[in-house]
């Protein structure tokens, strides 16, 4: 590999035989080199390989500004979460969780903190993003002699929950508005029935994820419907009848008009979580 650009000491921009770029980190490996010269291999000891082009753009720009260790810490998380987690990240997440993590660290070297309104729901429903991101902070601790609050835990969950996504402009906003309209789903419930829901329970889990991956179809318009899900839906209306006005309710509170498929699985969903 070739030297294409220093950042620093430490991190360096390299391309290969076939002109495929790499940001690789190393303790030295770019000390009293130049552009053009043979990267020592045995220094490296971080390889950030980028497919995705916008991405790689702009995590250069960031490795501008921001600490060495805050993106080799990030790595280290993120590596960390796609073991724990079992699932691809989007590439972006090296641009905006270094970022997030690197302006966290310099918010709390001024004393400033930022509360995380959604942390409540962020624990009940991503309990293993939220796990991974209280790992986050004993890394940052390890690192950087520094313990960020739980809040920011959230924060990271957040940015685990947002690169697990297909669509890669989904803004980490999206992501806490999401969380949002499934508390507000889950209290409609509540209030309907007049019941705490077993949050520990088969059926609560099922239907928060089937919440989750409802609100991507959503946001994708994707649309499935078939006359064995009519047959059903007018089924259910009768044998659910208080399940399917619940339904309505939520329906309601989104404003949209969902298709019949999407009416019978909610209902469905509704009935299940109810019963004790």
């Amino acid at each position: 590999m070739i030297i294409k650009k220093i950042f620093n000491n430490n991190t360096l921009l390299a391309k290969n035989l076939d002109k495929d770029e790499f940001v690789v980190m190393g303790c030295g490996i770019a000390f009293k080199k130049k552009i053009g010269d043979e990267v020592d291999e045995g220094l490296i000891e971080k390889t950030f390989i980028l497919k995705q082009k916008d991405a790689s753009e702009k995590f250069k720009l960031l490795l501008e500004d921001i600490p060495a260790e805050h993106v080799s810490l990030c790595y280290d998380i993120i590596e960390y979460a796609k073991n724990i987690l079992g699932v691809e990240l989007s590439d972006y997440i090296y641009v905006t969780l270094t970022d997030h993590i690197s302006y966290a660290l310099k918010l709390f070297e001024e004393g400033l903190n930022r509360p995380n309104a959604l942390i409540w729901e962020i624990k009940k429903f991503y309990p293993k993003e939220f796990s991974v991101g209280l790992k986050a902070l004993d890394f940052i601790e390890d690192e950087v002699a520094k313990r960020l609050p739980e809040d920011e835990a959230g924060n990271i969950a957040l940015h685990l929950i947002n690169a697990q996504m297909n669509n890669s402009n989904n803004k980490v906003e999206d992501i806490a508005h999401q969380t949002k309209m499934i508390q507000d789903i889950l209290n409609i419930i509540k209030y309907t029935y007049n019941i705490q829901l077993d949050e520990k329970s088969l059926n609560y889990e099922r239907f928060v994820t089937h919440l989750r991956f409802f609100f991507q179809r959503l946001n994708r318009n994707e649309k499935i419907e078939t006359e064995e899900d009519d047959f059903l839906l007018k089924q259910v209306k009768v044998k659910y009848k208080k399940a399917y006005e619940c339904m309505l309710k939520i329906q309601s509170y989104l404003e949209k008009e969902l298709s019949e498929e999407e009416q019978l699985y909610l209902t469905i969903h509704i009935q299940r979580v109810t019963q004790r």
